[in-house]
């Protein structure tokens, strides 16, 4: 597959990225260096291949999963601009 100008200008205004209309050649350019890379990768042996999620292979730790009110509303209120009650007090905007 190749990446010609006007496909590099398509791809360049759906992601809403401005690039010059002189630009258009050296982004189709770098657009099939990428493309070639994925061919070159798609050359590679995998079957029997597990996919992983890292190189190391470890379990996350897990915590059982309880609702709770964290146990801090004192630190979750600190920051608010007004707070009463223990609660978040906000301006009445419907009335």
């Amino acid at each position: 597959m190749s990446i010609d100008k006007d496909t590099a200008a398509r791809v360049a205004k759906l992601a809403r990225i401005r690039v010059e209309p002189d630009q258009l050649d050296a982004l189709a350019g770098e657009f099939n260096t990428i493309l070639g890379f994925i061919e070159q990768l798609n050359e590679v042996d995998v079957d029997g291949v597990e996919p992983m999620v890292s190189v190391t292979p470890q379990r996350l730790k897990r915590r059982e999963d309880v609702v709770t009110d964290g146990n801090q509303p004192d630190k979750v209120l600190a920051n608010a601009p007004d707070a009463r009650e223990g609660f978040f007090a906000v301006p009445k905007v419907v009335e």
